[in-house]
């Protein structure tokens, strides 16, 4: 199951996934209240990936341009990136 917003329409998913977008509004129509609701909740579940997101690319070297060229050290600082986010998050209310 793939939770994917608008900007990602062309997107190529492959077979065998679920994909779960908003609802579009209709031209000069409203959307029934199910699926306003439906909408709300696809967007409160996007919110807390994209607030994950963007605590990862407080590591600037993320945001940088990246000129190494040896192999998998990208993913070595994405998983970096991952590690230190996760850290931050359990060190934000340590249990004594």
């Amino acid at each position: 199951m793939i939770l994917r917003d608008l900007g990602f329409k062309g997107a190529d998913m492959g077979k065998g996934v679920t994909v779960i977008e908003p609802k579009k509004k209709p031209r000069n129509k409203c959307l029934t209240p199910q699926e306003k609701e439906e909408n709300r909740q696809i967007s409160a579940r996007r919110v807390v990936v994209e607030h994950i997101i963007s605590g990862i690319k407080r590591c600037r070297c993320l945001k940088d341009v990246y000129r190494n060229l040896k192999d998998d050290f990208d993913d070595q600082i994405m998983e970096i990136a991952c590690g230190l986010h996760n850290l931050r998050n359990s060190m934000r209310n340590p249990i004594y």
